[in-house]
């Protein structure tokens, strides 16, 4: 479990982080505060959302806040793997192959619109995702850590878009929807940008290694056998439910229980509570998931069956033993 100082400094920095990109984005802060999550979890961001509402912005002013290396790609149908991981090129001088890294190759890289290139090019960054390397002509590259993927994705029945692979959809610790502003965040949003960007303004308030370290400490928060199953009965539910053909992966679970510890580190605590990980069920379950023919004639989408299913999943009894335990063991070293 981490100590008091740890939590006390990965509290102060997300707040930081949050704070500068509530600057940008007016009006959303459970949508930053999820966003950070994901970034302390280590894990991938799907931004999907109609245009023009902040996924790009978003995306952005999250990379502006922390000092490190980023990496955008514009998706369109003509773009190629390649263009994503690098390309070996001969140089004639030193008679030498040189291998010229991709934008991938960052601490955070933001793909815009990534539904509009062709599955081949998306599945280019499935290697990527999963394992934080990448192998161009049969060489393997390691990423930098911390590696993020934020990546912005219109509606599939809109125009000129293709829908993601099922394994690349999975390979996304979450999906969240931006949504169309309040009227009062939408008229702030009209002061703040009348004259000028907010992003010329926003500068880093951390950078990468700090970061890195405060991954690690939230993934030693403390989660209960109990929290452990109530996240298993969660993701089994997902595949005996007669309206999806298709449930969610172990991947599921394990990156459940990874968001889980993260907003709970964000919220001050060493430990894991169910509520974390009905906050997040949603966002990372939903887009896994596919489904029945009878459901979608019916007209129920992945998110009602699981909103649905945490209402129906019974919660874990508390047992505090185990966590004074722990903290007992932590006190005495």
């Amino acid at each position: 479990m981490p100590t008091t100082d740890e939590l006390d400094e990965l509290v102060e920095v997300t707040g930081r982080i949050s704070a500068g990109v509530e600057t940008v984005l007016s009006g959303r802060p459970d949508l930053v505060r999820l966003t950070v999550a994901v970034l302390l979890a280590e894990g991938h961001l799907l931004l999907e959302d109609v245009p023009g509402v902040g996924k790009t912005t978003l995306a952005k002013a999250l990379a502006r806040t922390i000092d490190c290396t980023v990496g955008r790609i514009q998706f369109t149908p003509d773009l190629l793997p390649s263009d994503l991981t690098g390309v070996t090129i001969y140089r004639s001088e030193s008679h030498e192959f040189e291998f010229r890294p991709g934008p991938v190759f960052s601490h955070i890289v933001i793909g815009d619109e990534i539904n509009r290139a062709s599955p081949k090019t998306q599945s280019a960054l499935l290697e990527s995702m999963q394992e934080a390397h990448t192998t161009v002509d049969g060489t393997t590259y390691a990423l930098p850590r911390p590696f993020l993927v934020i990546a912005t994705q219109n509606p599939i029945e809109m125009e000129g878009t293709y829908p993601l692979p099922e394994a690349q959809r999975d390979r996304f610790m979450a999906r969240l929807a931006i949504g169309y502003p309040g009227t009062q965040a939408e008229l702030e949003m009209l002061d703040r940008q009348e004259t000028t960007d907010p992003l010329d303004h926003l500068h880093p308030v951390t950078d990468a290694a700090t970061v890195l370290r405060l991954i690690t400490v939230a993934r030693n928060l403390y989660a209960a056998p109990a929290v452990k199953r109530y996240v298993v009965a969660l993701v089994e539910a997902t595949r005996q439910d007669d309206g999806l053909r298709l449930g969610a992966s172990p991947r599921a679970s394990i990156q459940l229980l990874r968001a889980a510890k993260s907003l709970a580190a964000i919220r001050g605590r060493d430990h894991v509570l169910p509520d974390d990980v009905q906050t997040l069920a949603e966002p990372v379950l939903a887009h896994r998931l596919l489904p029945s023919t009878q459901a979608r004639l019916a007209g129920r989408s992945p998110v009602d069956t699981v909103r649905d299913l945490v209402a129906r999943v019974p919660l874990p009894a508390y047992t505090p033993g185990s966590l004074d335990a722990v903290r007992a063991r932590r006190a005495t070293g």
